[in-house]
């Protein structure tokens, strides 16, 4: 009796875990229907498809500048890319922040006047189906403390990858000077 009730129980175990394993999620090809534009989403597609390949980069804090030639993988673009990845508006919080405005060659996503969220506005825009830049502004500001991001992605059409993006910061913090950071690659394709 004790036998058949320990093969029964293992029964449901083995069962149980089967079916948790068939909810896995598949590889992301496309992205997901959200209420606004999927940029991380649609990041996690062109890391993937970015991962080993080099770029000439350029980093510029304050005056000091240094250009590199580097080749990344997956972690190296996430990390790279995570200005962008964190300024996803697909959140709960978000879902009436943002007024959209769109066009035959443009989405723009604006943060409401009395809405409160870092990311300022993405803007999408589009030749014919694809999309051939991405901005965005991040900013955030209180008594003490000023921080403002401009991101932009540009792509190649005929690839559907990023060709080149920029990245820059300006950090004010209450009486010291502007701290000026600037990150422009150009991928090898």
């Amino acid at each position: 009796m004790m036998l058949r009730l320990c093969s029964s129980f293992m029964w449901v175990i083995w069962g149980f875990a089967l079916g948790l394993s068939s909810c896995a999620e598949p590889p992301k090809t496309t992205l997901e229907e959200k209420p606004y534009f999927d940029l991380k989403g649609f990041l996690e597609i062109q890391i993937d498809a970015l991962d080993g390949t080099e770029v000439r980069k350029l980093s510029k804090i304050q005056d000091q500048e240094e250009t590199v030639n580097v080749s990344y993988d997956r972690e190296d673009w996430e990390e790279e890319f995570e200005v962008f990845t964190q300024a996803d508006i697909n959140n709960p919080s978000s879902v009436d922040s943002y007024q959209t405005s769109e066009s035959a060659s443009s989405l723009s996503h604006e943060l409401k006047p009395k809405a409160k969220s870092k990311v300022k506005y993405i803007k999408v825009y589009f030749a014919g189906d694809k999309v051939e830049r991405i901005e965005l502004r991040i900013a955030e500001d209180n008594l003490f403390y000023a921080s403002e991001t401009l991101g932009e992605l540009v792509m190649n059409t005929s690839t559907n990858l990023i060709d080149h993006y920029s990245i820059e910061t300006t950090q004010k913090i209450w009486f010291l000077d502007p701290n000026n950071m600037s990150i422009k690659g150009d991928i090898e394709q």
